[in-house]
């Protein structure tokens, strides 16, 4: 360790505490600083380059140092940093809002701003309880979301989620929401003793029931379409989302398709709700809104909603709800230079044949002792490890499996991060054919170092 990075990882210790991270543990340990990127890239301080295989954190879309991104920011930087939302309009906030309206499944018309995940979900909660309240059903106030369920970090978004070590601590100052079953079919929810698709998805009639007992207290549903995230990549089955999207519309409960993570070409498409062809009443977005540069998050919504907050000044219709950095020209200049790589550069179409690579370098995990299941969608994998494969045990948290086969991938020039036991890969949608073997490998690798004690 050169001297320049001794002293930063001395500084980190001493002053930075970071996130999701079990801090005396960090403390024990010699992190990576990072000091570059480019292309599929993270570059140390030490200079060693680590291909990205999570995106960093799911949000670089065409890779780092993007020549279009950067010269939309430098752009824009030469015009104005930032100018308030209250009161005000700026010209790359509303540019971005046409063009997000463009692509976005029909009928979400109105953009509202923020910064990042869990507040875009946080304004959909807000939003849906205040239109039943202003349409005159203000006893629809509760919401239904789905066993595994992650929607961040702010006390609304942790509501509606349910991973207990993200909420569970904090339970006594969250609302309770009605709970229904998310199609994890390697670890059935609903216990139908059936395998999919024999089982005709039976954690619908769960869902079906919760509605048509409570939908007059309900109201919305909140969902990750087709891929929860912090549960593990867990994918559902066909039709599952056009399933939940018939039920909310026959039960009169909102949707709210969260999409900060499968957004803007993770499965293939630019959202998820394409593939089932679901139009959602909200749509929650960020990661990858700016390509990776900087954070923005934006909630799309319909006309329909957008009219039950209509009325005179004196009646206090309006949405009370706004953040400093809304629609942060900055951050609005990257994002309308991504939607533009995205339509030049012909992204979307050019993913096919990766996905294909991806998805047939993925087969070979099944035959590992330690790999229970391997789900993926679009340029999205997860790789559960389990203690047992035949009774699909789990490691002890105190294996720290995933964590370790994480690591032992650095030693092959890849940065991964696991969730738990399950090793996550997700590039840029950017990364090569060659560099998708790599990181692919390199998790394949740090698997079997690990969970077979190889050297």
């Amino acid at each position: 360790m050169n001297r320049k990075t001794a002293r930063l990882v001395r500084l980190d210790k001493k002053h930075v505490w970071h996130p999701f991270t079990q801090m005396r543990e960090w403390e024990a340990t010699d992190p990576l600083v990072i000091k570059r990127g480019s292309g599929s890239y993270l570059i140390d301080t030490e200079g060693r380059r680590y291909l990205d295989g999570v995106s960093s954190l799911w949000v670089n879309v065409h890779g780092h140092r993007k020549r279009e991104l950067d010269r939309a920011i430098r752009d824009q930087l030469g015009r104005i940093a930032h100018s308030t939302l209250l009161g005000l309009a700026n010209v790359p906030s509303v540019e971005l809002a046409q063009r997000l309206v463009e692509v976005a499944p029909k009928g979400l018309t109105k953009v509202f701003y923020s910064d990042n995940g869990s507040t875009a979900v946080e304004i959909a909660l807000k939003m849906a309880f205040q239109y039943w309240e202003e349409t005159g059903k203000p006893g629809k106030k509760r919401f239904v979301s789905f066993t595994g369920a992650y929607h961040g970090d702010t006390f609304g978004s942790m509501s509606v989620g349910e991973i207990d070590i993200f909420v569970k601590k904090y339970r006594p100052l969250l609302f309770r929401p009605f709970r229904a079953p998310y199609p994890y079919c390697y670890r059935c929810p609903v216990k139908s003793g059936k395998a999919f698709p024999d089982c005709k998805t039976a954690c619908l009639n769960a869902f079906e029931e919760v509605l048509k007992k409570r939908h007059k207290e309900i109201a919305a549903c909140i969902i990750e379409p087709l891929l929860q995230g912090a549960a593990g990549m867990v994918v559902s089955p066909p039709g599952f989302l056009k399933e939940v999207r018939r039920l909310t519309r026959k039960y009169g409960v909102l949707l709210i398709a969260d999409e900060v993570a499968t957004g803007f070409g993770r499965t293939g498409r630019m959202f998820a709700c394409e593939a089932e062809k679901v139009a959602p009443d909200f749509l929650c977005l960020a990661k990858g809104l700016t390509g990776g540069y900087l954070p923005l998050a934006a909630t799309l919504t319909t006309d329909k909603v957008y009219k039950a907050f209509l009325g005179r000044y004196e009646e206090y219709k309006s949405f009370f709800h706004g953040h400093t950095y809304t629609g942060n020209p900055l951050a609005c200049a990257a994002a309308i230079a991504n939607l533009d790589i995205f339509e030049k550069e012909k992204v979307l179409q050019k993913l096919a044949p990766k996905i294909k690579i991806f998805n047939e370098l993925l087969e070979k995990f099944e035959e590992l002792p330690h790999v229970g299941e391997v789900r993926q969608i679009g340029l999205v994998a997860g790789i559960e490890l389990v203690k047992d494969k035949g009774t699909k045990k789990a490691y002890p948290a105190g294996e720290r499996a995933g964590y370790r086969a994480c690591l032992r991938a650095r030693d092959y020039g890849v940065i991964l991060r696991p969730l738990g036991d399950v090793v996550v890969i997700m590039p840029p949608l950017s990364a090569t054919g060659e560099e998708i073997k790599k990181i692919v490998e390199a998790a394949y690798q740090g698997i079997r170092d690990v969970t077979e004690g190889c050297s």
